[in-house]
């Protein structure tokens, strides 16, 4: 009875290595589970989201979300341009305790008159420990594309009070690894995409209705590294990215898949 009472309880550890962390509220302010007529599922094993842009969803054109600007806000995109060298980046943190097995990194942007065919061809990013421009390289460059995949997020960038605007379609870059380990602490995500397209790729912003301020990303142009903001005046914005995988190493969720073996 002891041996028994002691495999469960390690069973019941390991298994908890491996629930994931759904950060935030999503229902009807982000492009989930099923999405429209999108070609992206939200991913199920989140652990981490750094925020919604979403404002309304099913209010764009044929039924599709939209991402709204609010009343007064000019600044549909930033410009995060591989051609160009130029960049975002924002910050996600790792808790006192955890450590994260990423298998995937879903970043969003738009190339203006694109259609909903994707015309994103590559995802460059790097893992800071502290903001780029004064931190370490912790994982990646911005050299190699690590795409595997892009689909429509289901969601158009409008302006205000055009909700049926089409050209500025979402599109969902998912980039998948088999070797992203991180441990508890602060991180800095920069991103850049490259597309066919002749405008962009641009990186539509965290979105909340009613709020001005959604973040603190930071954008690198020719003129170095800067604070993100909506117009001149405007708040901070935040950069839309999602990390899935599970909690814990490789090497405990293996042992987990050894100890059910068991039963």
């Amino acid at each position: 009875m002891k041996f028994l009472f002691i495999v469960l309880v390690m069973a019941v550890a390991a298994f908890a290595g491996n629930v994931q962390d759904n950060v935030g509220d999503y229902t009807g302010i982000t492009s989930g589970p099923g999405g429209g007529a999108g070609g992206w599922d939200y991913p199920e094993a989140i652990l981490f989201d750094n925020g919604p842009f979403v404002t309304g969803a099913g209010a764009g054109s044929g039924g599709a979300d939209i991402s709204e600007l609010g009343s007064g806000e000019s600044t549909y995109g930033f410009g995060f341009q591989f051609s160009t060298g130029n960049m975002m980046a924002d910050q996600f943190e790792i808790p006192t305790g955890e450590s994260w097995t990423i298998e995937g990194i879903t970043t969003f942007g738009y190339q203006t008159g694109s259609g909903t065919s994707s015309t994103i061809t590559g995802v460059y990013l790097s893992i800071w420990d502290d903001p780029p421009d004064t931190g370490t390289l912790v994982y990646g460059d911005q050299a190699v594309n690590v795409m595997t995949s892009t689909d429509w997020s289901n969601c158009y960038r409008v302006s205000n009070g055009q909700a049926t605007n089409t050209d500025r379609p979402v599109m969902a870059n998912v980039c998948e690894f088999t070797d992203l380990y991180l441990t508890e602490g602060e991180y800095w995500l920069v991103v850049q995409l490259n597309g066919s397209g002749s405008s962009g790729p641009w990186s539509n912003p965290v979105t909340i209705t009613g709020q001005s301020s959604t973040g603190d990303a930071i954008q690198y142009t020719s003129t170095g590294w800067a604070p993100a903001v909506m117009g001149t005046s405007g708040g901070g914005i935040g950069l839309p990215f999602i990390l899935d995988g599970f909690l814990g190493s490789a090497l405990e969720r293996s042992s987990w898949a050894g100890i059910k073996t068991s039963f």
